[in-house]
């Protein structure tokens, strides 16, 4: 999937996540993602491993999978 640009002019991108299963999971990747640069939110769920993110600018996708790295978790790709 490729980013879409919406109305407000931020876009949306939604990536898949791998290793998520609860509520601190989800918390843990929204933190690390939240400090990129230009990322206005972040909504993960465990349940599906989708992780929405809005942002000023499309992201680069290394710096999304360094974020979640961080979190302790694994970025499968663009969902």
């Amino acid at each position: 999937m490729t980013a879409q640009t919406d109305t407000s002019g931020s876009v949306t991108a939604v990536y898949k996540v791998t290793g998520m299963s609860c509520g601190h999971c989800e918390g843990s990747v929204s933190g690390e993602i939240s400090q990129i640069p230009g990322v206005s939110s972040v909504k993960a769920v465990a349940s599906t491993g989708e992780v929405t993110v809005v942002s000023e600018a499309p992201l680069d996708d290394e710096a999304v999978r360094a974020a979640v790295d961080e979190a302790g978790f694994e970025l499968a790709g663009r969902a």
